[in-house]
């Protein structure tokens, strides 16, 4: 068995380059050739628009009503050289939010592209497809779709929509093996001013990662307790016993 052979069995359990091989002081062709693949899915992933026409449709096909909002960054350049921009509402989405009539709501889902619309795309609505039979007990708000959005603007959301909790889905960082890669951040008592410390995290949401059904069972379980307590972040963990997962993969 030559060398490459011999990594192939371990290549199957995992997606790091592992066992590469070399040519004189250098990586393969082969392996310089998927490294340069991946980086440049990874590119396309930060710069990509959300397709919020199709986000929608999937939503609607999930019986919910949507609100569509922008934060303050207008484009994807400024999105990215300005943080601090997508974590705020835009002053017409604002004005929109605080025109709407006051309710309660113990839950407010947002869904922002971050920076990978091609996580969302991929992962957003099979999410809730799973999740949201579990939240039947709750008053929703409606779902709120952030263009050019970071995490912290899930905070003047659930605000305005009068939310004991926000969640929201937000495409993470490409990594060059994971591009399309999904966050959910859970966040009780939701206000502008928070800060990370108060909110948990479930990562690596997709197909080759946490599976839908499963992200799903752990977020319903952080939302019940985050209810049932009043709090999240670091005084909120997650003891969801592993060994009740569902087996049902995506």
């Amino acid at each position: 068995m030559n060398q490459n052979d011999m990594w192939e069995k371990y290549r199957a359990f995992t997606q790091a380059r592992i066992g590469m091989g070399r040519t004189g002081s250098s990586v393969t062709t082969k392996q310089m050739l998927a490294f340069r693949t991946d980086h440049a899915l990874a590119s396309d992933a930060v710069w990509a628009d959300l397709n919020v026409d199709k986000l929608q449709a999937e939503l609607a096909d999930l019986g919910q009503e949507v609100l569509l909002v922008d934060s303050q960054a207008h484009d994807r350049q400024q999105y990215v050289q300005r943080p601090d921009l997508g974590r705020l509402l835009s002053a017409t989405s604002e004005a929109a939010l605080r025109a709407r009539p006051n309710q309660e709501h113990e839950i407010s889902i947002i869904i922002a592209d971050g920076l990978s619309a091609m996580a969302i795309e991929r992962n957003a609505a099979a999410l809730l497809a799973c999740l949201l039979p579990h939240l039947k007990p709750y008053r929703l708000a409606p779902i709120t779709i952030v263009r050019q959005g970071r995490v912290a603007i899930s905070d003047p959301i659930g605000d305005l929509l009068g939310s004991q909790l926000s969640i929201i889905l937000i495409g993470e960082r490409p990594g060059l093996t994971s591009p399309y890669s999904m966050g959910a951040y859970l966040t009780y008592a939701p206000r502008s001013g928070n800060t990370d410390e108060r909110r948990n995290c479930i990562s690596n949401i997709r197909r080759e990662g946490l599976p839908h059904e499963h992200a799903a069972q752990k977020l319903s379980f952080l939302i019940g307790e985050s209810l049932r307590r009043k709090l999240s972040g670091v005084s909120l963990k997650d003891l969801f016993p592993s060994e009740l997962l569902d087996d049902r993969t995506q």
